[in-house]
């Protein structure tokens, strides 16, 4: 880069200045007219999430399971309502509880949203039973014709239900309690898509309603899960506004000044209507993950503000005017925080590499949210700080502050990094934490680690739920489905379902298997009960007309209308990552070696191949992500530095933290999922704005021929304070997410406040140490940015 080119740089940055300043009613007008446009467009912002977005739609799991979603019955997107009778030695077969249960399948059934073609419970017609009688196979409904609740429909009932295949499934293994099991549709009839909001409140109603007649209800599934998450907004926009109060209590104990401190608020919040507004402009909503992304936005744009306004009070208590300090503040300051908020744009944007919708549309409104803060805060809080300024007394405390920290112990402690010596002995004590973290993170997991819904805490009511159903009915909801594609109307060969016997009793072998359903199965059971129940004739035999006759009878659940697909049914312990893994290999390997034009093995249906998919995509992401964004910092940096050295320093720091971070949720026992992938980015993105700000006022001193020490110093009196309050703000807002009902929120936090704080101390203990050696003393040949270039009043006195 040439001196020319560095100068024409600088003059266009001057012409930009120029335009901004000499029409600061105009850009006031403006921001005012578009703040009550979006502010209006904010009230119809919607939340609510779906099914489909929650997976990576380009998987072969997922793409085998939307070709095949209108013949997989019970494996979509569906509810479970467990009814118990909670009466001592109670059970199902009570003429109240059947009644109960009765009304309320009635309910549920009627719910908007609900397949009504696969809804299934007791007193559903399509809940049969099949039995093997001296007159031959019968079969029926379970609930008896005449069924008059008496001891003989009882009776006759329990005798049923034990042909019908259902213990296990709607009833549970100690007949105590019963389940109702509601498929969902993606779309209502007017083509709007499933409101899951409402749906929980509705199911939510019809337990509180029918709870009080004596029964208890456990409800689970994933419509469920988000429907508490929409339930906790209430509590994340109660942590917003705990950390606007935080935030606004830091930056008020820093500057004392009542003025500077509401228009950086102000502004911050600004940009949060903006994103608000944009976002139903653009047709997009706020999900169960990018409901967190408005926090971020306003956080970032209070550190890039506190930035700002601190330049201004400088400037204005060395004896500028206001236009005059707020002209030289964003003169010299511009460019690096336009590098910053890009830094964090490119964060969020590289989780778009995931191919989960949920996470591209928390990428994307997050970038959008960050791009309004380059006018919010580099333009509107300049402008608006130009025509208030800042109290006198304020102005005089922070030269009295600049001047205390010429003699303050802390910054004489922080100087030592930049002598040989202390510099050396950080960077040894950071490599030897680099290496054990990078020890530790070996065993970082892909997937969920805990039993129930992660993102859920292990005690909610959700979680209860499950555990109950595991317990009663011998199974838990993950269930794993393996499709066998066959020809057209040959979905009963023979050798086709001898090798899905083959596959299914291997699969009970593996461990977390808890159970399996087939046809293979059912044709083995059939052959026993059509043989007076000897145990010689559990096979299934090679005699086609006889598989023929019992698939012709079996639940269509097992195989489709057109008899071209067969569904092996895997029911999990749970949806841990090494739980899935397992059958995934195991099916794999089996299809391997036993796939033919006759019958192909696919996977994956059901929550946990769904699990397993979001998880391989997660997997895959991972490190590509990483190398993404910090691929894109490093350019940025250069753009501002014009220096691979400078490079280097800014970047190692968020390095050592990263690695620090993964050993973090070893630690934790966090797994890398949809929820804490976006985390590390946000570290990243986020934690550069640090060095960057230090960096570009330690540069101009170098440049202008300062020792290393000296500059540091200045950097230190001008911006080191604001990083350190804007350190400590975002990890305070952060780590009050650790009391958020939702887990994953809490997760998020606790990580994010980690990284805030270490991303802080490495801008200023690495930052220095690595300078010491990287952009020593004497060091020719450097160019930084046209934006601090010519701007000599960096720090001055």
């Amino acid at each position: 880069m040439s001196v020319a080119s560095d100068t024409t740089a600088q003059g266009a940055l001057r012409h930009v200045e120029r335009l901004i300043f000499g029409h600061r009613r105009l850009v006031l007008l403006l921001c005012a007219l578009l703040t009550a446009v979006l502010a209006w467009q904010a009230t119809r912002v919607q939340f609510n999430a779906s099914f489909e977005q929650t997976l990576p739609i380009s998987h072969p799991f997922v793409r085998n399971f939307l070709a095949h979603q209108s013949e997989l019955r019970g494996l979509g997107n569906a509810v479970r309502v467990a009814v118990a009778n909670p009466r001592d030695n109670g059970s199902i077969y009570d003429a109240a509880y059947l009644e109960v249960l009765r009304r309320l399948s009635d309910e549920v059934f009627l719910v908007p949203g609900v397949n009504r073609a696969e809804f299934k419970s007791l007193w559903t017609a399509s809940t049969r039973w099949v039995g093997v009688t001296e007159d031959g196979l019968e079969g029926g409904p379970v609930i008896p014709a005449g069924y008059d609740g008496g001891p003989d429909s009882l009776r006759q009932l329990a005798d049923n239900i034990a042909r019908s295949g259902e213990i296990g499934q709607l009833v549970a293994l100690d007949a105590r309690s019963s389940a109702i099991y509601v498929p969902l549709l993606a779309q209502g009839a007017d083509g709007k898509d499933l409101d899951y909001g409402e749906l929980a409140r509705r199911l939510e109603a019809l337990r509180a309603k029918y709870e009080q007649e004596g029964v208890r209800i456990h409800i689970t599934g994933y419509a469920k899960i988000v429907g508490d998450l929409i339930a906790g907004l209430h509590a994340v926009l109660a942590f917003f506004a705990v950390a606007v109060i935080v935030a606004t209590a830091w930056l008020y104990g820093y500057t004392r000044c009542r003025r500077s401190t509401l228009i950086v608020v102000s502004a911050s919040l600004v940009a949060v209507v903006w994103l608000l507004g944009l976002l139903p402009l653009l047709g997009m909503r706020l999900g169960p993950y990018s409901v967190l992304v408005p926090f971020l936005v306003f956080a970032i744009g209070m550190s890039h503000g506190a930035q700002k306004m601190n330049g201004i009070m400088q400037d204005i208590g060395r004896g500028a005017d206001r236009l005059e300090a707020a002209r030289m503040t964003f003169r010299r300051l511009f460019l690096a925080g336009l590098a910053a908020l890009l830094a964090d744009v490119v964060g969020f944007a590289v989780l778009l590499v995931i191919d989960i919708p949920a996470i591209r549309e928390l990428a994307l409104a997050a970038s959008l949210g960050v791009a309004t803060l380059i006018v919010t805060n580099l333009i509107l809080i300049p402008v608006l700080l130009s025509y208030v300024g800042v109290s006198p007394a304020a102005a005089r405390r922070s030269l009295r502050l600049e001047a205390d920290g010429r003699r303050h112990r802390l910054w004489d402690g922080l100087l030592h990094f930049t002598r040989r010596g202390p510099a050396l002995a950080a960077l040894v004590g950071a490599v030897i934490l680099g290496l054990a973290g990078a020890f530790a993170a070996q065993r970082l997991a892909i997937g969920d680690l805990d039993a129930g819904a992660p993102e859920l805490r292990p005690d909610s009511r959700y979680n209860r739920d499950a555990m109950f159903m595991a317990g009663a009915y011998g199974a838990s909801s993950d269930v794993l489905a393996v499709m066998v594609a066959t020809p057209d109307g040959r979905c009963s060969e023979v050798d086709t379902v001898r090798r899905l016997d083959t596959l299914e009793w291997e699969l009970r072998q593996v461990p977390g298997v808890e159970g399996t359903s087939s046809l293979a199965q059912m044709v083995r059971r059939t052959m026993t009960g059509l043989n007076e129940g000897h145990p010689k004739w559990y096979d299934v035999v090679a005699n086609q007309d006889m598989v023929n006759t019992i698939t012709a009878g079996a639940p269509r659940g097992l195989y489709n209308d057109t008899c071209n697909l067969l569904t092996l049914h895997v029911y999990l312990a749970d949806h841990k990552a090494q739980t899935l893994q397992r059958v995934v290999d195991h099916v794999r390997d089996f299809a391997a070696a036993n796939d033919s034009e006759e019958g192909r093995f696919l996977l994956a249906a059901g929550s946990a191949g769904m699990d397993a998919a979001t998880n391989m995509a997660v997997a895959s992401s991972w490190r590509v992500m990483l190398w993404l964004v910090y691929g894109a910092v490093c350019l940025l940096a250069w753009i501002a530095f014009r220096s691979w050295r400078a490079v280097l320093v800014a970047v190692l720091p968020l390095v050592l933290t990263s690695v620090l971070a993964e050993a973090l949720m070893v630690a934790l026992h966090i797994g890398v999922k949809v929820a804490t992938l976006p985390v590390v980015a946000l570290g990243v993105g986020i934690g550069v704005d640090y060095a960057l700000y230090i960096l570009t006022v330690l540069l101009a001193h170098q440049r202008a021929g300062e020792p290393l020490a000296q500059a540091f110093h200045r950097s230190l009196l001008f911006t080191g304070r604001v990083v350190m309050l804007t350190g400590l703000t975002l990890a305070t807002g952060v780590f009050t997410w650790i009391a958020s009902p939702i887990k994953f929120q809490a997760d998020m936090g606790i990580l994010l406040a980690f990284m805030f704080l270490w991303n802080m101390l490495g801008a200023l203990v690495l930052l220095p140490a690595l300078a010491r050696f990287l952009l020593p003393d004497g060091m020719t040949g450097l160019r930084y940015s046209p934006a601090i270039q010519g701007e000599r009043s960096i720090g001055h006195d």
